[in-house]
């Protein structure tokens, strides 16, 4: 799978925005929250992240930030309100589903599944 990098804009705890690139926007937003992001964020701590993009290049992503940057505060909200709700979540999910995650969910899945069998059997055999 080929590398992204992501734009994203920030909400923090003073009502004011963000914006930053980073090609990993979890682990980006945890050095954000823990205070070794950026020194804005050190001392405006990041509620939670409102808007992101991604990429295929680092360069078209620092493009797109610097542009972000040049906005004002209601444009701004203008493009924040302007993702759709669902590709938000999407890259949510994208980012936070990482392939250790997966496999336990494929696993718990299947143990809950064998529970389930094994149980409905043991059911049905008390009912014969």
């Amino acid at each position: 799978m080929a590398k992204e990098y992501y734009v994203y804009i920030l909400l923090t705890e003073n009502d004011t925005f963000y914006c930053g690139y980073t090609d990993d926007i979890n682990k980006r937003f945890d050095a954000h929250k823990s205070g070794k992001g950026a020194k804005y964020t050190r001392a405006n701590k990041p509620i939670k992240i409102i808007y992101q993009k991604a990429f295929k290049t680092k360069s078209e992503a620092m493009k797109e930030e610097y542009r972000i940057k040049q906005l004002t505060k209601e444009e701004k909200i203008a493009l924040i309100n302007s993702q759709p709700k669902t590709d938000n979540l999407l890259h949510i999910i994208k980012q936070t589903l990482t392939l250790k995650t997966l496999i336990s969910l494929i696993v718990f899945t299947f143990l809950c599944l064998g529970i389930f069998a094994f149980i409905n059997a043991r059911i049905r055999g008390f009912s014969s």
